[in-house]
């Protein structure tokens, strides 16, 4: 597929995507820079995989590990914070698993193993089932063994996953985006929020060009520069839904 000489590919996660950020942000870009988007809407696996095979000129996902290891392999040059904002752990308000929103996420997460409560995980190797099943390890504890039991996986992105997590009155994380932005959540509360290990980082990395020819240099570095830049960073910060904001600039 041949794209305009101003275009560049994005692969993204879905979290920004859903979250309206791009509707918002790419017409902010395209007037300063006149550089066109076409965006690809996936799972961080799935879009670093994508990347890796030539499919893209920019990433922007949130597996901070898997990106340093994306650059390590000579898949991605100059990696760099871009954006953050956390992860929350939403349950039924009936809490069959008893926890307390004092409760840290290893001792939620061990309450919902231990009482076999129902748990659904996004399961498709997107950043936000990577961050859960590091949750899973710091708690020393495997959900996996009871896959289709208590533990679902739904292979899909966030808003199918909460839907249906309020259906099935469940637990899961989300990030705070998706969770802010989801209106189906009648039978749903934060159960745990504002803890460390919830941090959500954003990265940006442009696709090397040594590996794949056909990445688009210059464009690719004057829409990573924008984002960068303190005009990027205020169109970030003034980004919001319900009167909240989504995302967070990196000032460094």
């Amino acid at each position: 597929m041949a794209f305009a000489n101003n275009s560049i590919i994005v692969q993204s996660t879905t979290s920004t995507y859903n979250s309206g950020f791009y509707e918002y942000i790419l017409p902010l870009i395209k007037t300063d820079t006149n550089i066109v988007v076409h965006l690809v809407s996936v799972g961080t696996g799935a879009a670093l995989k994508n990347a890796a095979n030539c499919d893209g000129d920019v990433i922007i996902v949130h597996a901070k590990n898997r990106e340093l290891e994306f650059v390590k392999n000579g898949f991605g040059v100059n990696r760099q914070d871009l954006m953050y904002n956390d992860f929350v752990i939403v349950g039924p308000k009936s809490n069959p698993a008893k926890v307390k929103i004092t409760d840290d996420p290893i001792k939620v997460f061990t309450k919902i193993y231990n009482t076999s409560s129902i748990f659904i995980s996004r399961g498709d190797d997107s950043g936000t089932h990577f961050k859960e099943m590091q949750i899973w390890k710091t708690s020393k504890l495997d959900p996996t063994k009871f896959s289709g039991d208590w533990y679902k996986e739904t292979g899909s992105g966030m808003g199918t996953t909460l839907n249906l997590t309020n259906g099935m009155e469940a637990y899961t994380l989300t990030d705070r985006a998706s969770w802010i932005n989801f209106k189906n959540k009648n039978n749903l509360k934060i159960v745990a929020e504002k803890n460390q290990i919830l941090f959500n980082q954003y990265g940006i990395t442009m696709v090397n060009p040594l590996k794949c020819p056909n990445v688009k240099v210059k464009n690719a570095k004057i829409f990573i520069s924008w984002l960068l830049s303190e005009t990027g960073k205020n169109s970030i910060s003034n980004f919001k839904i319900k009167n909240q904001q989504l995302f967070f600039p990196n000032r460094n």
